[in-house]
């Protein structure tokens, strides 16, 4: 683990925030309408030397306004961890996780009384594990053998699976998304008992391709289950025991979700990032890429950041709101990119 104690240097090419500026050179970039307007501030957060972004997946921030990165590593980086921590002002505090390297995906926080904990999806080793804020282990699960949809007859082995993300019900319960395997949502009990499987491979209404990412959704009663079915190019929504309720449309490749009172941020690997409002209805698409498909941004997502255009997304993959009402954008590629929104109207 890396702590603050051993932040050493900055890598002197990479600014702690490249503001794309006007003709003038004097005003940072804004971007969004009426009262969705953000200030861009691409790479963002002071990385010590020892670690080198890779593919940055997830994103969330804690009690105390400090913001968690999941990310796969680098090949050139020193150091192996997974979990770099900011605090809000993008001061590295402390890193860990290296067991999760390559396999880095999904980060959900939850506060459950007076702590908070950590979900993490590693999609490579297939396990999702419940963390302290300081990486000390509180369960992890495996492969979910306990489902009779995993089950196949002896010697043809297992099916795929490989989880990407998770959502916590208001009881405990937890839904994961095998978004990388085969296109089920499994659920648990606050102890990791497992309750059902729901989903599976299909087009039709409760079935799924790429059940990417999940977020239960209290911003309306009873609470659902949202579903980012991004293989099938849609959100879909749930009922907490595993019945489609309906779909929602205005997005390309949803990637996840998180709510901040009636709004809902959306991060579309398709270039763009999207809110939604309480009917599910699109706001604002933020930094659209306008790609006619992710085939054309697969090349980009692998050069270096300085053939990124400011103010536009390559692969968005991971998306918060903080406490303030900034979102914070954690993409797809190959260099890794933290983004924030500062809000300005």
């Amino acid at each position: 683990m890396l702590s603050r104690r051993h932040f050493t240097a900055v890598a002197a090419a990479t600014p702690l925030f490249l503001r794309a500026q006007d003709k003038t050179g004097s005003k940072p970039l804004v971007i969004g309408e009426g009262d969705h307007k953000y200030e861009v501030l691409h790479d963002w957060g002071e990385l010590p030397s020892a670690i080198v972004w890779g593919n940055t997946h997830g994103v969330c921030e804690d009690s105390n306004a400090n913001i968690y990165i999941h990310h796969t590593v680098h090949a050139t980086s020193k150091s192996p961890d997974s979990v770099v921590v900011f605090d809000s002002k993008g001061k590295f505090v402390r890193s860990w996780g290296p067991q999760y390297k390559d396999g880095a995906h999904g980060l959900h926080i939850r506060k459950e009384g007076r702590e908070e904990f950590l979900y993490i999806c590693d999609q490579l080793h297939g396990i999702v594990s419940k963390r302290t804020l300081k990486g000390d282990e509180v369960w992890t699960l495996g492969y979910p053998s306990d489902s009779e949809k995993y089950k196949l007859p002896i010697l043809q082995g297992n099916i795929p699976y490989r989880p990407t993300n998770v959502a916590i019900a208001p009881n405990g319960d937890v839904y994961v998304g095998d978004g990388y395997g085969s296109n089920f949502v499994n659920q648990y009990d606050k102890n990791a008992k497992f309750i059902r499987t729901f989903g599976g491979t299909g087009k039709e209404p409760g079935k799924l391709l790429q059940p990417h990412g999940l977020m239960l959704d209290e911003r309306i009663s009873p609470v659902t289950l949202l579903v980012a079915d991004r293989g099938n190019n849609r959100i879909q929504r749930f009922s907490l025991d595993g019945n489609h309720v309906e779909f929602v449309e205005g997005t390309l490749l949803p990637c996840h979700f998180h709510a901040r009172g009636s709004d809902v941020v959306v991060p579309d690997l398709q270039g763009r990032v999207t809110l939604l409002d309480k009917d599910n209805k699109v706001i604002e698409h933020l930094g659209d890429a306008k790609a006619a498909s992710l085939r054309e941004l697969l090349p980009l997502r692998t050069k270096p950041r300085t053939e990124f255009t400011a103010g536009k997304f390559v692969c968005p993959h991971g998306a918060i709101f903080d406490h303030a009402g900034n979102i914070f954008v954690v993409e797809w590629v190959e260099v890794g990119r933290v983004t924030k929104l500062r809000k300005v109207a």
